[in-house]
């Protein structure tokens, strides 16, 4: 299953809707991607499961890539 995950940078700011980022992580479930995203410097707002129409629409746009979770900072 695909996971949208909506992030801040900065952990040590309160959360600011114009910065938050998205990220697209494959995982069999939400657990899964807090325990690859444990130990990373990012302040998750929000993990969403992606399916269906939902899915396909986020696949659309030029910004759908799935990350590895090692590639991340």
């Amino acid at each position: 299953m695909i996971f949208k995950v909506l992030y801040q940078k900065d952990v040590h700011e309160v959360p600011v809707r114009e910065n938050t980022q998205a990220m697209y992580i494959e995982a069999d479930s939400e657990q899964d991607v807090r325990q690859a995203l444990k130990g990373k410097v990012l302040n998750i707002e929000f993990i969403q499961p992606l399916e269906g129409a939902h899915l396909e629409y986020e696949q659309a746009s030029e910004h759908f890539v799935i990350t590895e979770v090692d590639d991340i900072e």
